[in-house]
């Protein structure tokens, strides 16, 4: 019985222990920046020098570094993006870096799910290196800082302070692309998907539906393609205004599409439809 009581008070013990949460020597962080219309984000840890010396002792020269602490920093772009000439598609990257004394080497690396540095280098990773000067500060970073700098509406720098040492990497931005895009698709008026979204807004709400009607058949007529989910909204849409002809015709429609999609879902919601119009 004793040694019940024992082993049950080590259980206990160790779920009490397993539950304590400590603060972290290099705790998270995360920074956001807007950049003309893109979002940029950089997740990293954040640690300390404490009196050390940090390059060319806590951090080494000519060696690479996972540019931080614990995981992976990460940068997140959500669009394209070009870093000294290399186009980073959007999406997330590691950083990493070798620093030097009089420049560090940063590389941005496609795969991300490493606990600081890659087990194994793999060049083909490498989606963009830049070289970049060290600038030496006056005043000391205690706390190993990621920021943003120089924001332009089409540009902005990646910054790293720590210690005295800062280093800048410019990244370029595609936003005289994504407004011209905006202008043009405004002076088009809406697209096909525009009138799908609404058509299909108002026949799940319950109103207007002739309204719903009209911009399902504006979509299809600027559409090259009639998808068979589309198709089954706008036979819905139909019976709904007591076109069964119509509703029928288009049912059909999309149950050959489904049917070559081999989408059983929508075969049966079809089929079942059909059968409630009366269809032949």
């Amino acid at each position: 019985m004793k040694t019940i009581f024992t082993a049950l008070a080590c259980i206990a013990f160790m779920a009490t222990y397993a539950q304590l949460e400590t603060p972290q020597a290099s705790p998270n962080a995360m920074i956001s920046q807007n950049v003309g219309l893109s979002d940029v984000t950089v997740a990293y840890s954040r640690p300390s020098a404490k009196g050390r010396q940090v390059f060319g002792n806590l951090v080494p020269l000519d060696k690479r570094w996972r540019t931080g602490a614990n995981e992976n920093t990460i940068i997140t772009f959500s669009d394209d993006v070009e870093i000294a000439g290399q186009v980073l598609g959007a999406g997330s990257y590691s950083i990493y870096s070798i620093p030097k004394k009089e420049s560090w080497d940063v590389f941005f690396y496609e795969k991300t799910d490493s606990w600081g540095l890659p087990s194994t280098w793999n060049e083909d990773e490498v989606a963009a290196m830049v070289n970049v000067p060290v600038e030496t500060m006056n005043q000391h970073t205690e706390t190993f800082t990621i920021d943003f700098d120089d924001i332009e509406m089409d540009k902005a720098h990646l910054v790293i302070f720590w210690e005295t040492t800062k280093v800048e990497i410019p990244i370029e931005f595609p936003t005289d692309e994504l407004v011209m895009e905006n202008i043009n698709a405004l002076m088009n008026g809406p697209s096909a998907n525009d009138y799908f979204s609404s058509a299909s807004y108002f026949f799940n709400a319950g109103k207007e539906l002739d309204k719903a009607e009209e911009w399902m058949e504006k979509g299809m007529e600027m559409s090259s393609t009639k998808p068979y989910w589309t198709l089954r909204e706008q036979s819905l849409i139909y019976a709904a205004n007591g076109k069964k002809d119509k509703a029928i015709e288009t049912a059909k429609a999309s149950l050959a599409g489904a049917k070559k999609a081999g989408n059983a879902d929508y075969v049966k919601m079809n089929e079942d439809s059909l059968k409630e119009w009366g269809a032949k």
